[in-house]
């Protein structure tokens, strides 16, 4: 158990560094990144089979225990989102793969891709792993400087300058979470997030909003959530395809999930947000529309993944148990479609020579597998039966039906949002898909890193878009058991004392004034890292 919870974080850690090592070895590379993350996706399915079954696991690095020690927690949500993360970064990387062979020949090594793209799955294992505000911090920082090396690797002074505004603005943010994390510690006394379950409870009340409201700016910048998302349009639209996937199927989850796990773990409410509650409408509203007026491919989808974070700040902002289960049930079902989208734009791009929907037509005559590839996450992330976003949307409108009129309000705005999803999908699909095939325009920039005019993508790219499309169905075949999870990791994250027990120990109260804390090494002499689960009457095991 010691090992499985830091896997997730030293694997990808190890292969980064192994990736260097042989980075004049094009095919080592590639299977050092593809055995990873493999292993990272196994080590993601057993540390969810054993949080669903025992309880939160809980590794305590260097024996020391919380809140004084840096502490990895995998629950149910966590082990679940890190399991579709890793699933989605595995594929993305078989679809650059294939493209880099594509472009630049089967023995050109890279020696800043393969490495760089572990490290940020390093970040994005550790984000959701972490039980502390600081490490959470440092994950996000991994994330970020991983992201900066690949939004920007060869390309155009233009693209560049797009790069520019997303390293701004990150950094930004950076910099306000690390005062967020000072303030945090200068009044309470702590960063772990069990132990300020039940500290936070004995400030003050405006000075707990202000903490609360901080950390909402901070994540809702990193979630592009409105009107924090201003970078997003402008920066995701302009890295190659891998990379444009990757960032809008994860990085805005991550925050996301932060929000989500401060909202209800530190920061906790008995009935709706009426803040969040108008942010995510708004949110929604407003990606959509955006949507909708776009030319550009990228931006489109750009602008729906805004509008669809909306829905996932919704069910976090209703402050209930089945909302928090559809928060993490879109989540998953968001993280898989909007990484494939990107990814088929990628190969639409690819094969047109341009991004503007005006400027296609005809595919689905050309090539058909590519316009069945497009339309199943399209569909999907329209929400319509019977695919695993008309499971998640159903689950979020239920929870807002019983969450009283705000509840009931944001819910139509839900239905809405959805319309003109479908709405400008489908204006893709007429405008790419039907109507006389169109000749494939001349690459304008043959030095960078966005091969397009082709006509033509190498078949591992179609196998990373189609693994994801497969994922995709696969959710909604298995709706039943997948919602049961995420049910059970709403009723965790809405009472918090499964969580704050395994990190704390029997007998914490998350709801006390806290002074519970802890020094030394926990796992004796020898300084080991102790791993303990909890699940009810399951006793504690400190090996």
């Amino acid at each position: 158990m010691q090992a499985l919870v830091t896997l997730p974080v030293l694997l990808p850690m190890l292969g980064a560094a192994s990736s260097v090592v042989v980075s004049r070895r094009a095919s080592a590379q590639r299977v050092i990144g593809v055995v990873t993350l493999t292993l990272v996706c196994v080590v993601g399915v057993v540390l969810l089979v054993a949080a669903d079954t025992y309880g939160p696991v809980v590794a305590e690095l260097g024996g020391w225990s919380a809140p004084m020690g840096i502490v990895l927690v995998a629950d149910r949500m966590s082990a679940l989102l890190l399991l579709i993360s890793s699933v989605v970064t595995l594929a993305v990387l078989v679809y650059a793969i294939d493209q880099r062979i594509s472009d630049y020949g089967r023995e050109t090594a890279s020696t800043t891709f393969h490495p760089i793209f572990l490290l940020l799955s390093t970040g994005v294992s550790l984000a959701y792993l972490t039980g502390d505000l600081f490490t959470l911090f440092v994950a996000f920082e991994i994330m970020l400087a991983s992201s900066y090396v690949l939004i920007t690797r060869r390309t155009s002074a233009s693209r560049i300058r797009s790069g520019m505004t997303y390293v701004i603005v990150s950094l930004t943010s950076s910099l306000l979470f690390l005062t967020a994390v000072g303030l945090v510690y200068a009044a309470t006394g702590t960063v772990n997030l069990a132990d300020l379950a039940g500290r936070m409870g004995a400030l003050p009340e405006g000075l707990r909003a202000v903490l609360a409201l901080v950390l909402i700016v901070v994540f809702g910048i990193k979630a592009a959530i409105v009107p924090l998302h201003f970078w997003l349009p402008d920066s995701y639209p302009n890295a190659p395809a891998p990379v444009t996937a990757l960032f809008a199927g994860l990085l805005t989850k991550v925050g996301i999930y932060a929000l989500l796990r401060t909202q209800t773990l530190v920061f906790p409410q008995d009935s709706p947000s009426t803040l969040l509650l108008v942010i995510a409408a708004i949110t929604m509203v407003v990606g959509a529309l955006g949507a909708v007026a776009q030319d550009d491919l990228n931006r489109l989808l750009s602008f729906l993944l805004v509008s669809h974070i909306g829905f996932m700040v919704f069910g976090l902002a209703l402050h209930t148990p089945d909302g928090i289960a559809g928060t993490g049930l879109y989540v998953v079902h968001h993280i898989t479609v909007q990484a494939t989208l990107f990814l088929v734009s990628g190969l639409i791009t690819r094969r047109t020579g341009t991004v503007s929907i005006s400027q296609m037509g005809g595919l689905a005559q050309r090539a058909p597998h590519l316009a069945v590839l497009f339309a199943i996450p399209a569909i999907t992330l329209a929400g319509l039966p019977p695919t695993s976003g008309f499971v998640a949307k159903l689950a979020l409108l239920q929870a807002g039906a019983g969450a009283g009129l705000a509840g009931e309000l944001v819910a139509a705005v839900v239905v809405l949002a959805s319309l003109l999803t479908l709405y400008a999908v489908a204006r893709v699909w007429v405008r790419v898909f039907w109507g006389a095939p169109k000749e494939p325009l001349a690459d304008d920039d043959p030095n960078d890193e966005l091969v397009v005019g082709t006509a033509r993508s190498a078949r591992g790219m179609y196998v990373g878009a189609s693994a994801l499309v497969v994922v995709s169905v696969a959710i909604a075949l298995f709706a039943g058991p997948l919602s049961g999870v995420t049910a059970r990791a709403g009723v965790d994250l809405h009472d918090r004392t499964g969580y704050t027990g395994a990190v704390l120990g029997p007998g914490a109260d998350p709801g006390s004034d806290g002074t519970i804390s802890a020094g030394g090494p926990a796992g004796g002499v020898d300084g080991n890292t102790t791993v303990r689960t909890a699940a009810g009457d399951t006793p504690e095991v400190t090996p």
